[in-house]
């Protein structure tokens, strides 16, 4: 029998096709039985127009038979199986693809399902086996032939003894090494979890025969082995299946089965999309997050399949990182593969989908939003902080996509403690208004108790309390909303003062400015400026900021490991009609020493309220003490 080299491309080639392009080796099986699948295709395709064809659509089936005393894997098809010139087209010319030349052929079109492409998937064996046999038979043809491969070094072809039409595919198995286990491959439970894994949704039945124990007829506990044939894939995809046919039960335990979380998830987005390009998509949003979510360890995606087959377990291109909490799984007929099948290449065809899905969770979100607000508060809590990321990354880019979906707590809900959106917020705010206020704190409690914020609530205006570390550059990217400028209630003019109210401010600071320097000479830098304000209502002293960063971001900035320090532009406000104010300008000429500790004392209290580290508490203490005794 001749031995007969590989045409068209080198050995060299095939080494490459073999040890580089795929990345897992158990990705053998999958190529074999889309091929598998391919050829059960084609002659269910024939069998519309000839009459001769006698299978039936529900005798097709694929069979895998792994034999560990000869350590062979077998794959067969009852397909339409090769002619002597196929096999030499299909497998003796590397990236020669019989499924892409039977579409032009029939001018069936890309989109009919198909599997191969490229005609490399076959040549995935060899990460496996060191021998490959294929015996086949042709629909029509009273002939079988039998190729064999070692690989590089070219292959055989003759006849042989084969009663019926299709394809069987032996794979001798390489030997097992200390860092590949091939043994495997002849296991049950691993042939089941491949199959599962990459090939549930073939649309022939993938058929085991399998050995099981029953208890002998008469006996207490006597066994017997016997054996049975069980299909391995459920064939039917759930999404691909009318939405009306199914269940939220159906569609839970799906869920649970496919990404292993026990918890029911909070809803389900299950699409068809047609058009510019044509995917099903089932998504899901968990009820609550994974425990690994807020880390970098955290991997987004979804599963990515063409015509039921998976390609990645987790595609990251498809989700954003603002949506990156969501699960599930997208199948197009329109995606454009590499040859190893195992990674999408970067095309208009991804991107399209991506937005689509951006869009679709958006729409889904506002809906629950206003359709089921414990729900989305369930949502929220569990989920929020990555939206608010999200509005804060990319410089703002999605913000306008985002701002809908936020929630805050505020002095507008009850007990300060519930949510409100940002479209509430101003649906409710007084004619006069003209800014949405906000203060940013580790807590409610903290940010309620905050002397600036005490003064706005006064007047009569609600307050937005932040209390995530990421809620005040969120904001600050967001600018305004509405057409309201988001201010924060301890940085700057907050525009509540009358201009009579403004000039007689400002002469009072004008009186008191050698008062004012003395203080900021004590303090030796750590202010800006030190100046009467008019935020205070029954509080002595605050400290507010000016410039981009507040307060609170710069306590934020400072808690992030490894960072540098900063620290915002900080100003003392004193309230001139606390009784402190008048002690202060009476020790600026009795007691200038008592002053400075005033001066002091008071601004560690500012950095208190404020939330701030006290810069040294043995100091602090000792004021403490010298003004009780």
């Amino acid at each position: 029998m001749e031995q007969k080299q590989f045409q068209a491309e080198s050995k060299r080639m095939l080494d490459l096709m073999i040890h580089s392009i795929y990345t897992h080796k158990e990705i053998f099986l999958r190529e074999l039985i889309s091929n598998a699948s391919d050829a059960i295709d084609k002659l269910y395709f024939r069998s519309l127009t000839d009459d001769g064809v006698g299978t039936k659509r529900d005798e097709f089936c694929i069979e895998l038979r792994p034999d560990k005393e000869a350590r062979t894997l077998t794959v067969t098809d009852n397909g339409i199986g090769m002619t002597a010139q196929e096999l030499e087209q299909n497998l003796g010319v590397i990236a020669h693809s019989g499924s892409r030349a039977f579409k032009s052929e029939n001018d069936l079109g890309e989109n009919a399902d198909i599997i191969g492409q490229f005609g490399v998937g076959f040549y995935s064996a060899f990460m496996a086996a060191k021998r490959v046999t294929v015996r086949t038979r042709a629909y029509g043809s009273d002939t079988a032939y039998i190729w064999q491969s070692e690989g590089v070094e070219g292959y055989t072809i003759d006849t042989c003894d084969k009663e019926t039409v299709g394809t069987e595919i032996t794979l001798e198995l390489l030997d097992d090494t200390d860092d590949e286990h091939y043994s495997d491959f002849l296991e049950e439970y691993r042939l089941r979890q491949l199959v599962k894994k990459y090939s549930d949704y073939i649309r022939f039945p993938i058929r085991m025969e399998v050995t099981r124990q029953r208890k002998v007829e008469g006996t207490e506990d006597q066994y017997e082995p016997y054996t049975e044939t069980e299909t391995l894939n459920s064939m039917v995809p759930l999404w691909k299946k009318n939405k009306n046919e199914l269940t939220d039960d159906e569609y839970n335990q799906f869920y649970h089965d496919k990404f292993y979380d026990y918890t029911d998830p909070l809803l389900h987005l299950h699409n068809r999309s047609e058009g510019t390009v044509t995917y099903n998509s089932l998504l899901y949003i968990p009820a609550k997050a994974p425990f690994d979510f807020y880390t970098k360890d955290y991997e987004k995606g979804l599963q990515l399949y063409a015509n039921g087959v998976m390609i990645m377990e987790k595609c990251a291109d498809l989700l954003p990182d603002h949506f990156s909490f969501v699960r599930g799984l997208v199948d197009s007929e329109d995606l454009s593969l590499n040859i190893s099948r195992e990674m999408l290449q970067h095309d208009r065809q991804l991107r399209l989908i991506a937005k689509s899905l951006e869009k679709s969770i958006k729409n889904e979100l506002a809906k629950l939003l206003k359709t089921d607000r414990a729900k989305y508060e369930e949502f929220w809590k569990a989920f929020g902080v990555q939206l608010k990321y999200g509005v804060y990354e990319g410089f703002g880019a999605n913000k306008e996509l985002l701002q809908d979906l936020l929630l805050f707590h505020s002095s507008g809900c009850e007990n300060d403690e519930g949510f409100t959106t940002l479209a509430e917020y101003v649906s409710r705010m007084r004619e006069d208004q003209k800014c949405i206020y906000y203060a940013a704190g580790e807590s409610v409690t903290r940010c309620r108790s905050l002397p600036a914020a005490e003064l706005v609530r006064d007047k009569g205006y609600e307050v937005l309390y932040l209390t995530d570390r990421v809620d005040e550059f969120a904001v600050k990217m967001l600018g305004q909303y509405a057409e309201k400028e988001l201010k924060n209630v301890s940085a700057g003019d907050l525009g509540l003062e009358s201009e009579e109210d403004k000039t007689a401010l400002e002469e009072k600071n004008a009186a008191a400015k050698e008062l004012f320097d003395e203080m900021q000479k004590t303090l030796e830098g750590k202010v800006k400026t030190v100046r009467l304000s008019g935020r205070l209502k029954s509080h002595a002293v605050c400290l507010s900021s000016e410039g981009q960063l507040s307060l609170d971001m710069e306590r934020v900035l400072n808690q992030a490991p490894g960072g540098e320090k900063v620290q915002a532009e900080r100003v003392l406000e004193l309230n001139p009609e606390h009784p402190v104010f008048g002690t202060l300008q009476r020790l600026l000429t009795e007691d200038r020493d008592k002053l400075a500790d005033y001066t002091k004392l008071l601004y560690q209290q500012a950095l208190l309220i404020e939330g701030l580290p006290v810069e040294d508490p043995v100091a602090l203490s000792r004021m403490i003490c010298d003004l009780m005794v």
